[in-house]
């Protein structure tokens, strides 16, 4: 892990700039800290969250994951987390990684590998800590060291993707990143649910229609739901309204009664009780602190 810690501060300190670093590699974004964070609530998308220094815990439905140096979270399916730097100290920063799946790439290794024809039968978790050393450490160490060479990133970066992707599927969770991210016979199903309710999170779906949605009964569709993500239907849909509303007020100034309403909630104060819950402060003040304070990716 030296090697890439050394690359990615290498890089940082020519670039400049603040904690997320987005690359000249679209899927890479490199991560920085002196200090650990408090939590931070985000939407995680399929990726690779790499620790090269320091340590993180991310929690997924209630479900803590912590991953320190050497080891990753691999996510294969949208899902709202919240997650912090939990060791980090000047001298010895925390340094991470989030690479994204590019699914077309995935697709196309696993077509190579036939392995879509080898899925597991039980539902996949969608979350999950692994190893990261060996050859998969090696591709991410000169993916990031090809960023110091600009006008090679097109032509060599999808070939280091494609050696990633090899690496993640032949590994020993192969099986269940295929599942999720290949929309294998076994996950697919409820994997298109999880889109459905995501596309249409403020709108009133009812289980029934995602269990019909994925050819289920709804004990059934619960039941798989839940192992894939960690969380109920009802649960997922409500950690998306709330980020989105999150996003709008932030992001696009949208005042509290405006974004509840545009993510599906009938009543502000129903909405501003669920906000504190999940945030641990009303939308008003939450709000202001983060317009005032750094990223805490």
């Amino acid at each position: 892990m030296k090697d890439l810690v050394r690359a990615i501060e290498r890089y940082i300190r020519r670039e400049g700039g603040e904690n997320p670093w987005l690359t000249a590699i679209p899927e890479l974004i490199l991560l920085r800290s002196d200090h650990p964070k408090p939590p931070a609530q985000h939407l995680l998308r399929p990726s690779l969250c790499i620790v090269a220094q320091g340590a993180k815990w991310a929690s997924v439905g209630g479900q803590q994951y912590e991953y320190r140096a050497g080891q990753a979270l691999v996510v294969s399916v949208e899902i709202p987390s919240t997650g912090r730097v939990m060791t980090a100290r000047p001298g010895e920063p925390f340094v991470g990684a989030i690479l994204a799946f590019d699914l077309a790439i995935m697709r196309a290794v696993a077509d190579e590998l036939d392995i879509a024809a080898r899925p597991k039968a039980e539902t996949p978790r969608g979350v999950f800590v692994s190893d990261f050393d060996g050859p998969l450490s090696d591709c991410v160490l000169r993916l990031v060291r090809l960023l110091d060479t600009p006008s090679a990133v097109p032509a060599l970066a999808p070939l280091i993707m494609r050696e990633i992707c090899y690496w993640l599927l032949s590994g020993p969770h192969g099986a269940e990143v295929a599942q999720v991210t290949l929309d294998s016979r076994h996950a697919s199903r409820v994997v298109g649910a999880v889109r459905l309710l995501r596309e249409r999170f403020a709108e009133p779906v009812s289980v029934a229609e995602l269990a019909a949605a994925a050819k289920l009964s709804p004990s059934a569709f619960h039941r798989q739901f839940k192992a894939l993500t960690a969380m109920t239907p009802l649960q997922y849909q409500k950690q998306m309204r709330l980020l989105e509303a999150r996003r709008l007020m932030v992001v696009e100034a949208s005042n509290v009664e405006s974004a509840a309403f545009a993510v599906g909630y009938e009543s502000p104060s129903q909405f501003s009780r669920e906000y504190s819950r999940m945030f641990g402060t009303p939308p008003k003040r939450d709000t202001r602190a983060i317009k005032i304070l750094p990223p805490a990716v």
